[in-house]
This record gives C-alpha cells, sequence and structure tokens, in this order.
C-alpha cells in the first residue's frame, strides 16, 4: 500500500463523488476538466439516438424524486454513532447491534463498515395509510432535522409530520421517505444477499417501481402474501382485506432459496418393496394428444388386464417402450377401478432433493394476533403495539436464506421482533445468526399504557423485549449456546468539529487548529467515530493503550492515536500490526509539527513502513 498522507475525513462517502470516479476508470474519453461529461456519456451508452422519440424512456417520476436522490448521496457530515453501555447487554461478547436514531443516518454511518456483508434485510416500514409518520428529511440540516423530527428539541414533546391523503402529496411524502433508505440499503447486502419489505395495497406498486430502479427489475423474486388477519366484519363495501406483502427482491448472486423442508409422513412402504419407503405421484403430463401423440395410448395392468384408457388433455408421461420398464421394475401402482388412474412410485432413497420449493403463498406464517401475543407474553399479558409482526414471518423468510453466522438488518425495527426471531432461530438451528436494529426514538404518548408503564420511547421497550425474550429462550433451550446480547448505539452529533467555510465563522474555525474534538466528548467516543466511518463494524472492540486505540476486523485494521506521541510511533505500531495494511490516524498535536514531519520522511525512507501504513491526520 502507497502510503498517502491526507487529513481524516470525518463524513460518510459522497455517493456520487465515488460513482464519478469509478466512470472515469472505466470510460476516460467522457472526463473533461475533471468533470463527466454528460452528453459524451450518453453519446458512449446509446451510439444509435437520431431522434427525439428515441430519447423516450419508461420511467417513475413524482415531485422530489432528484432531491431523495441527492439525500441518499450525500455524506452523512455531523453525526456518529455513540455507545451507551449501560443500556446494552453482555457488551464485551455480544456481536448483536441496536441503534437508537433516524435509519437514513445511521445506514450510511453504516455504508463502510457493512458495504456488501448483510445478507438479509426485513423491513416492516410505515405503509402510508393515513396516519403520521416523523420521517421527513432535508439534505444539508440532517441532525438538527433528526431532532426536531422526534421531538429531542421541543420542551412539549414529540413533533411528527402529517402525511394525509388531503395534503396533495400522500404518495409522493412516502416515495421521498422510501427511496434514499432502499438506495443505501442495496449498498449493505452482500453479492448473494436480499431483501423482504412487508407493504401492503396502499404502497405496493409504487414499492415495486422504486425497488425495480433500485435492485434491478430482473432481481425481483416475489410479491409473498400472507394472511394477517381474520376476516373483518366491519367493511362498508362488504369485502376484507385480510392479507398483506412481502416484497422481495435479490443483490444478484443468490442462486436459489432454501425451500421447505419434506416432512416424509405420505411416504410408507405396504408392499415392502426393497427400496423403502414409499408415495405416489402424478403419472401424466400437462401436453395433449396433439403434442405428445407417441404418449397417447391405452395403459394395460399385465397382472389383472384392466384397460386405464388415456386423456387427450392430458397425456401420459412415458412412451410405451419406457412405461413397459417401469411396470417391469414395480414403479407403478394400478387401482383395482379402472375409472381411476395409475401413479407412479415415487421412492424416499430416491429423491434427489429434501426441499419442496418455498411457496409464494405463506400459509405456514400465522396472523399478526401471533405477534401481539408474542409480546404481550413477555410483558405481563399488556400490549404496547397494534400490528407486531409475527415471530414465524420473520424466522420463515431468514431461514429461507440465511445461513450461520450472517447478519440479518431491520431498520424498521419497531418493537423488536426480528431480534426475537433471529434468537429463536439460533437456538432452533444452533446457528450463529447476527442481527443489527435500527429504531427511531419515537416518543410514546402520555396517555398510553407503555408511557404509564415508564417505557418514554420505543427504543426502550424493544429493547427491555430483547432482554426478557433472550431469559425466556434460554430457559426454552437450556444447552443452547446463543447470543442474546446486544450493543447499544446512539446516533449523536459528531465528536469531530466541521470545517465551516462561511466566512464569518472563520474565527471560531481557529478552535479547529487547538483542537479536532468537540469540547464534551471522550476519546472512547472519537475513537469509535473514527472506526465506524474508518470501516470498522460496531460490534468490534478496540485494544486500548493509554488513548490509543487499535481496532481489527478481518478485513480492516485501524490505530487511532489520540494521545502523545513520538518519532519512535511507527516501529511501536508495527509490531501491534496484524493485518499486512493498517490505517493510522493521528491527533495533531499543538507542537508536533516537527514529529508529523519526521514521521512522514520515515515512511518514505523506509518501504516497509511506507507499504503498510497509510497516515491521516485529525
Amino acid at each position: 500500500m502507497t502510503n498517502n498522507e491526507e487529513r481524516f475525513k470525518a463524513t460518510t462517502p459522497n455517493f456520487r463523488t465515488e460513482a464519478a470516479k469509478k466512470l472515469a476508470e472505466l470510460f476516460p474519453e467522457v472526463v473533461a476538466d475533471g468533470q463527466i461529461d454528460t452528453d459524451a456519456l450518453e453519446e458512449l451508452l446509446n451510439p444509435d439516438l437520431e431522434d427525439e422519440e428515441s430519447n423516450e424512456k419508461y420511467e417513475f417520476i413524482w415531485q422530489g424524486k432528484k432531491n431523495s436522490k441527492r439525500i441518499a448521496d450525500a455524506p452523512a457530515r455531523d453525526t456518529t454513532l455513540i455507545a451507551d453501555k449501560d443500556k446494552s447487554k453482555n457488551w464485551d461478547k455480544t456481536k448483536n447491534i441496536y441503534i437508537e436514531g433516524d435509519n437514513l443516518e445511521a445506514l450510511k454511518l453504516m455504508q463502510k463498515a457493512y458495504s456488501e456483508k448483510i445478507k438479509v434485510i426485513y423491513i416492516d416500514p410505515p405503509y402510508n395509510t393515513g396516519h403520521d409518520f416523523v420521517y421527513k428529511d432535508k439534505f444539508n440540516d440532517s441532525y438538527e432535522n433528526y431532532l426536531k423530527e422526534t421531538g429531542q428539541l421541543d420542551d412539549e414533546g414529540n413533533v411528527t409530520t402529517t402525511n394525509r391523503e388531503s395534503n396533495g402529496r400522500f404518495h409522493t411524502d412516502w416515495l421521498n421517505m422510501m427511496y434514499p433508505r432502499l438506495k443505501l440499503a442495496r449498498n449493505l447486502l452482500s453479492k448473494d444477499g436480499v431483501i423482504f419489505i412487508s407493504i401492503d395495497d396502499n404502497e405496493h406498486a409504487n414499492l415495486l417501481k422504486i425497488c425495480n430502479e433500485i435492485f434491478g427489475e430482473s432481481n425481483y423474486i416475489s410479491s409473498f402474501v400472507w394472511k394477517r388477519r381474520t376476516s373483518s366484519a366491519m367493511s362498508s363495501t362488504k369485502i376484507s382485506i385480510d392479507h398483506e406483502y412481502v416484497v422481495c427482491y435479490k443483490k444478484g448472486g443468490l442462486k436459489e432459496f432454501r425451500g421447505i423442508e419434506k416432512d416424509y409422513k405420505d411416504y410408507l412402504n405396504p408392499d415392502n418393496d426393497p427400496r423403502g419407503d414409499w408415495t405416489t405421484g402424478d403419472l401424466t403430463v400437462g401436453m395433449n394428444a396433439d403434442q405428445r401423440p407417441n404418449q397417447y395410448y391405452t395403459l394395460v395392468d399385465p397382472k389383472t388386464g384392466i384397460e386405464y384408457k388415456p386423456n387427450y388433455s392430458r397425456v401420459w408421461s412415458y412412451t410405451p417402450d419406457s412405461m413397459k420398464k417401469l411396470i417391469e421394475d414395480n414403479y407403478i401402482v394400478f387401482p383395482s377401478d379402472p375409472t381411476k388412474r395409475p401413479m407412479k412410485k415415487r421412492f424416499k432413497s430416491e429423491l434427489k432433493d429434501i426441499y419442496n420449493p418455498f411457496s409464494s403463498w405463506m400459509t405456514e406464517v400465522g396472523l399478526n394476533t401471533e405477534g401481539n401475543r408474542a409480546f404481550s407474553k413477555l410483558f405481563d399479558n399488556k400490549s404496547y403495539f397494534s400490528y407486531a409482526k409475527p415471530l414465524s414471518l420473520i424466522r420463515t423468510l431468514a431461514e429461507q436464506v440465511a445461513t450461520d453466522n450472517d447478519i440479518i438488518l431491520d431498520f424498521f425495527s419497531g418493537s423488536g421482533t426480528t431480534a426475537q426471531a433471529i434468537m429463536q432461530l439460533n437456538a432452533k438451528n444452533k446457528s450463529n445468526l447476527r442481527f443489527v436494529l435500527v429504531q427511531l426514538p419515537e416518543v410514546f404518548d402520555s396517555k398510553s399504557q407503555a408511557y404509564k408503564d415508564g417505557f418514554k420511547t420505543i427504543p426502550e421497550v424493544a429493547e427491555e423485549r430483547i432482554r426478557r425474550a433472550g431469559e425466556a429462550i434460554q430457559k426454552e433451550y437450556p444447552n443452547a449456546d446463543i447470543d442474546t446480547g446486544f450493543k447499544v448505539f446512539k446516533l449523536q452529533k459528531s465528536t469531530i468539529k466541521q470545517w465551516d467555510e462561511n466566512p464569518e465563522n472563520f474565527e471560531a474555525q481557529l478552535e479547529l487548529i487547538h483542537s479536532p474534538f468537540t469540547p464534551k466528548s471522550t476519546n472512547e467516543q472519537r475513537a469509535e467515530e473514527i472506526a465506524i466511518k474508518s470501516g470498522i463494524d460496531l460490534e468490534t472492540s478496540p485494544e486500548v493503550d493509554g488513548d490509543n486505540y487499535h481496532f481489527v476486523t478481518d478485513d480492516k485494521e485501524v490505530f487511532a492515536i489520540l494521545g502523545k506521541y513520538g518519532e519512535n510511533l511507527l516501529e511501536k505500531i508495527n509490531k501491534q500490526r496484524k493485518l499486512p495494511n493498517a490505517t493510522v490516524v493521528l491527533r495533531e498535536m499543538d507542537n508536533g509539527s516537527e514529529i508529523k514531519f519526521n514521521l512522514i520522511e520515515k515512511m518514505k525512507q523506509e518501504p516497509e513502513l511506507n507499504d503498510h501504513f497509510s497516515l491521516e491526520w485529525l
């Protein structure tokens, strides 16, 4: 690795800038004066453009779409994730994560550390039924907006934005909320990853359109359907809408779902066949006599002489010669009633697959009442949420694609159903699936049961649910070695001061010379921010040596040097280095110019150091 000494970037990536760099690498001819020539790029990709009509294309447009793209591409400038160890459980051992904060900012902060590392995303976003929802994003005021929208800057309590049909932007507001979050979520999916999105009829059509654009129409898998409730007698139209959808897209590399394991309950061996248990299967194929004339014939039982006439619309599956061989090998079961159809033996021992296809009609999933019961069982038969998703829904979906050690992300996590479902799966299957949950700290109404019971926000309830569910699962599976802990992180103001280019604030910016950090932040919090913005995941704890922090993952190593250091620093950390390459982030010292210069010169003169370290300055 060639060293590029530079200032540490306290922001997440600017995705438009990154995309431009990649385009320049692929097509240098479309770059002029450091900028992408969009006309040249269009001509390159569409060389046959001749008239205005050829420029027309199918696309989905709504007011605010361009800005929602800008919001997704813009870096997170003034936020970070700060650990709350007091709220956490088993901090030193757990690999599960719970984030309190706006999911848009959280997804941005996760971009480097979790890029292509999430196997399954499940979300249950607002359905846009005309009720309030808190999300209203702004392009350059993300953190202040987040505080206002969650009521943290309002003495009277929580502030919400309404999205009622009468406001004229009913679908638009919802699309502008969803688009940037899904765009960021796609970056986190592994190459064989899958996203599941719960939705109802209100926005199902629009969700498909934006997902086709973000994930690619060819990566659409299905809109799975499940029955969420029993029929209601309250409908004025005499139509009870009892179903919901789970829209599913893949990143691109997924080959197949796991399927549903066969139960073999219909496999028996009544005739003591030496090949073992068997069941009967259809002996016809969906072709007519004109299409398959050599498979349209009368079938005769050689033992009884009973004739079985062919069906013109559905002929036999085999030609006469092949059928004769199957009869000789005792594969055909002839009924005594000639009006019934002969069947073929299908042996358990000869099955090529132990799984049946996973149906898009999810009859094995419980109703919403199952979700409500699962929650209230943990909270003394009280229910704080009206429509908690059933545990069986999350388990069924995750089990189809997730394997041991995979990460499941839910960034509209609500009551914490996903966490409980994943812990149950781990106990049942002896797996080590991990969860990352994100939830906006919405405040409960003061008249609600949750508030009366001492819970002010949704995360407070969800975190308590995870604790109680973990204890219940450990009692149910006493011999299971499962991770029931979780690390709590809160979205907060960045610990690293941002340079303000406004000339009026120049004097205030001079303070950056003396300290790049906000006054009330701790070195531990500063190191955490450096780590996540350098690509270290949230589950990784550092090795601490005074004010120096050392983070190591499977593919990334970061040294955050926040205390004093000398010219022998590189030799010292070289002994601690565990990966071929490492990033060293140094705090600029007031009187450290000479040391900084000597460190840079030493790296230039010693190729071994230059190949192993990248220096960044705060």
